[in-house]
């Protein structure tokens, strides 16, 4: 009887010690939980398309009849084309600033057509302009109008150190940006201190035109000629349907 109690103690106490250190049982097991990883979603952002660059305007033009108040001061009578044989070209062209501006050019009827287009493919090149205003908006004053690097045509006036007509009274030239082309003299001399940079050529700057450029080019394609070829005293500005 003693024997049979103390098995039954040794296995009792077996079965506890097995707990204790942590023996599994089959009976009651708990799984422990998964661990569960949450992931918020990124804020999704919707890509905007850059915005599309507005293309400058295209070159446009309009040819009118000139009346006698838009040439007050450079017409008189005397001149050797009556004011009724000029045209005004109100007309894009390129500025400085890389803007499109609206400017005027005074020319006789009979080349209207073709300076206007000339002026369609300086545009088109983006070749600069400082501006473009018809004379009469320094009283018909030639060195004024070159002075503020103004685009011009018609003026009735004498040719520069001559007392013959000069092909602007006729309104069969223009000058193009004045001070970055100037009329130099055979020896260098040249009548614009703010001209002195652009003297010399060839030189490449914006707004200066040189031998056999797309400029010269451009007006060479309506028959005009350049006064930057002319022998002795250049005229760098100065483009005719003479050549002259």
């Amino acid at each position: 009887m003693s024997i049979r109690r103390s098995a039954l103690a040794v296995g009792l106490t077996a079965s506890l010690g097995a707990v204790a250190c942590g023996a599994t049982t089959t009976t009651g097991a708990v799984s422990p939980a998964p661990i569960v990883t949450e992931t918020t979603p990124a804020a999704s952002v919707s890509a905007s398309p850059s915005p599309t660059p507005t293309a400058p305007p295209e070159f446009t033009s309009k040819i009118t009849k000139v009346t006698r108040d838009q040439v007050k001061y450079s017409w008189r009578p005397g001149c050797p084309v009556g004011y009724d044989d000029l045209r005004m070209i109100t007309m894009t062209y390129w500025g400085f600033d890389d803007k499109p501006h609206t400017g005027q050019l005074v020319v006789n009827a009979s080349v209207a057509e073709d300076v206007a287009s000339v002026f369609k493919k300086l545009y088109d090149f983006r070749y600069p302009i400082k501006r473009m205003e018809p004379v009469d908006k320094y009283q018909g004053d030639d060195y004024a109008s070159i002075d503020a690097d103004n685009t011009s045509a018609f003026n009735c006036r004498a040719a520069t150190g001559s007392t013959n007509w000069s092909q602007h009274a006729y309104g069969l030239a223009v000058d193009l940006n004045p001070r970055e082309n100037p009329y130099v003299e055979a020896d260098g001399s040249h009548a614009h201190s703010n001209a002195d940079d652009f003297v010399d050529r060839p030189l490449k700057k914006p707004g200066v035109i040189n031998a056999g450029d797309r400029v010269v080019e451009a007006f060479a394609s309506i028959g005009w000629g350049w006064g930057g070829d002319w022998t002795g005293t250049k005229d760098y500005q100065h483009f005719s349907k003479s050549g002259r």
